[in-house]
């Protein structure tokens, strides 16, 4: 049978799912083979992929449900590597609570926007609770999850600095004890108890993969906030190594990045858009150049998340909430609610008083200038580009899951990555970095089925990326519009 009626009826039909199906006709797009972009086959059984053909005229075997994938391109399902899965866009943790109807809308439908562009795997770089970690798991449709558990963050420096004095020891429970601040640290908590150590040790038991750190003295209100020394910083690069864990460190600063390749990061967190007393250089400044050598040298990952800076922007942009899509990604209540004064409440953080939006556009382009700079570069060097979109990466309904995805695609286009570098980060990258490729990451027998059909080819235009038709989760399929909203 031909597309999408076979889809329908697996869809409908829970039997059919289990057991074999053979994708058959259809153009393989797998990373490790970009000079092999022909037809095959490829044979799913229960979740995992157990044959691919390459080659026309493979026959279906016998008990396998059919899908004929002529005029398709079947990629391996796409990887998010920086999600925070737990916050709301566009809402602060206090509406959220408030407005809980529509918040728990928002949650029913989420993990479908992700799997709608085609994001079968996401990694949550700062899972804030494993209860709701495992209740987004529980859901019957949502991507592959994996987490770098609770953030560990340096007492009282970013992002804790940001919950109240008197909950935040227990909102950023993992945290490094600093002797210098021990009048600033509640009494209960001992400083051999929150060592580098054994905060690595906390996210590996809670099922980590990764831990998260931080470099940032703050911005606006919040500046000069503690950061880690080099030596603690080896502390935790040394944990991190004994307990097999990628280390990611936030940094989106020339002194932070400089800080973290220092130290031995394995994972960059955003990309670089403040250059420190270098930001008025017109041109990228060989020092920086210089950084980001090591950083190609040492195969560092790289997440630009260039949608932080232009999600910020939507704000200031009048049609970014009449996007199309938006109706199938978001409740209508709010999507609604969005468009009121309430929901751009977030508008006074991006805009001082008084600026108008054309001001606050020209404001940005500074550091995003600086950012596509970066990007360019390292672009040209071939780094170890790592596809994340830091979803949502504040309070912004600028960061809708998987439209950000499509949207940072286009970014990292605009910015200089060839179409086979941004497949190959959004695919086998991302596994590799994060030592998932034994299951993800490509086409390959023995990996879990984990695969996107698309109309198009994404080596030939970015724009096929949103011509996601069907999806496939641990071989399950379901067709794309079966995943927006109110179906």
């Amino acid at each position: 049978m031909k597309l999408p009626h076979l889809i329908a009826s697996l869809m409908i039909c829970a039997p059919a799912m289990a057991g074999q199906t053979w994708i058959t006709n259809v153009k393989l797009i797998s990373p490790e083979k970009l000079d092999r972009i022909e037809s095959g086959s490829v044979l799913i059984d229960n979740d995992r992929i157990v044959r691919v053909e390459r080659g026309t005229g493979g026959k279906t075997p016998p008990g396998a449900a059919r899908i004929d994938g002529k005029g398709y391109y079947l990629t391996p399902g796409l990887i998010d590597s920086h999600v925070h899965l737990f916050a709301v866009p566009g809402m602060s943790f206090e509406q959220a609570d408030h407005m809980q109807t529509m918040a728990k809308e928002y949650f029913a439908q989420m993990p479908r926007s992700y799997l709608y562009y085609g994001y079968t795997t996401v990694i949550d770089l700062a899972a804030g609770s494993r209860e709701f970690i495992d209740r987004v798991k529980a859901m019957p449709r949502h991507p592959d999850i994996y987490d770098c558990g609770p953030p560990l963050v340096f007492a009282n420096g970013y992002p804790s600095s940001y919950a109240p004095i008197e909950h935040r020891f227990e909102t950023f429970s993992n945290f490094i004890y600093d002797p210098a601040q021990a009048d600033k640290i509640p009494a209960r908590y001992k400083p051999e108890d929150y060592t580098p150590a054994k905060g690595v040790a906390r996210a590996k038991a809670d099922g980590a993969i990764c831990v998260k750190t931080h470099y940032e003295h703050g911005f606006g209100a919040q500046h000069n906030l503690p950061v880690m020394s080099p030596a603690v910083y080896g502390e935790v690069r040394a944990a991190a190594t004994k307990d097999g864990l990628t280390l990611v460190t936030h940094g989106n600063s020339f002194e932070a990045q400089t800080f973290a390749v220092n130290g031995g990061v394995d994972v960059l967190a955003h990309g670089m858009w403040h250059w420190g007393a270098l930001n008025n250089s017109p041109e990228l400044p060989d020092e920086i150049k210089q950084l980001l050598d090591k950083i190609v040298e040492r195969n560092i990952g790289y997440q630009p998340t260039m949608q932080v800076l232009y999600g910020l922007r939507a704000y200031v942009d009048p049609e970014y909430l009449n996007t199309p899509v938006l109706s199938k990604l978001l409740p209508p209540a709010m999507l609604a609610w969005l468009k009121t004064p309430e929901g751009n409440w977030f508008k006074e953080e991006v805009a001082e008083e008084g600026e108008t939006d054309e001001t606050v556009r020209k404001n940005m382009e500074a550091p995003l200038r600086r950012q596509r700079q970066v990007v360019a570069y390292l672009a040209s060097k071939n780094a170890n580009f790592l596809f994340a979109t830091d979803t949502p990466s504040s309070p912004t309904y600028g960061n809708i899951p998987g439209l950000n995805g499509y949207l940072e695609m286009q970014d990292l286009r605009n910015a200089g990555l060839s179409l086979a570098q941004l497949f190959k980060a959004a695919t086998i990258n991302n596994a590799r970095a994060f030592h998932l490729e034994q299951d993800l990451g490509s086409i390959e027998p023995g990996k879990v089925a984990n695969l996107v059909l698309m109309k198009e080819s994404p080596l030939q235009d970015v724009r096929a990326y949103d011509t996601v038709d069907t999806v496939w989760v641990r071989g399950k399929p379901m067709a794309r519009e079966s995943l927006a909203v109110g179906l």
